[in-house]
């Protein structure tokens, strides 16, 4: 296999966003087939460090593969939201610790600085107690669930999901790792800034101009970030 087979570039994106603190033990990221695809790429259930190309199932958009080695609990997170965003290529779903203040408030996630442009227009925002109740472990464990989530996202590049994580959306694989390490890093930077008082977010125009720019240059991220993450010290030895 090369660097453009997806079952590596899959491999690879899970090491990054380990690398980069978005994921760790838990957490998964997927990649449709092929452009338009009703079947998509995602690991087998393991922590995404180790995540090889051997190790990647294929799906359905029913959640359904012919892989008998154990699944992930909530693919159908990516089996419904590709169902429902023929534009989503790829998806991550993470519990980055800076994000998940913003699901349990009130205080919405803004784009403070240019490199998380893409969040100007807003994110969605998952409640599962609207769906099944306040008695859950708070997974999406079926397809009921994933559709609610994908309802909650919307046309959003990014959601929310209270007292859980989020989920970030693409049109590639390299710019959804891009959005989920930036969303990460602006929602420290908010953190931090709202001690300061009042913050300035972007306006619609700066952030929606910025993402177009960043969107053109997400492959030096993507191999720079890749790079840094298969180096032998950061790669798992088990």
């Amino acid at each position: 296999m090369t660097d453009t087979d997806p079952r590596v570039q899959l491999a690879h994106a899970n090491r990054i966003l380990v690398h980069q603190g978005v994921l760790d033990a838990f957490g998964h990221v997927s990649v449709r087939t092929a452009e338009g695809a009703d079947r998509f790429l995602l690991a087998r259930n393991m922590a995404p460090a180790s995540v090889t190309p051997a190790d990647v199932q294929e799906y359905d958009l029913d959640g359904q593969t012919g892989d008998p080695a154990p699944s992930y609990l909530e693919r159908f997170i990516h089996a419904e939201i590709y169902r429902a965003r023929p534009d989503v290529q790829a998806i991550v779903h993470s519990h980055s610790a800076s994000v998940i203040p913003f699901g349990l408030s009130s205080t919405p996630l803004r784009a403070l600085f240019h490199m998380a442009g893409f969040l100007v227009d807003g994110v969605g925002r998952f409640e599962i107690r609207d769906v099944a109740g306040d008695a859950t472990d708070l997974l999406v464990r079926d397809a009921r669930l994933g559709q609610a989530l994908a309802a909650s996202l919307g046309e959003a590049p990014f959601a929310l999901m209270r007292g859980h994580g989020s989920v970030a959306v693409g049109p590639s694989l390299p710019l959804v790792v891009y959005r989920a390490v930036y969303a990460e890093q602006n929602a420290a930077l908010q953190l931090r800034s709202l001690a300061l008082g009042p913050v300035e977010a972007l306006t619609a125009g700066e952030g929606r101009a910025a993402a177009a720019t960043n969107a053109g240059q997400v492959e030096r991220a993507w191999n720079v970030w890749r790079q840094q993450a298969l180096r032998p010290e950061a790669v798992p030895t088990a």
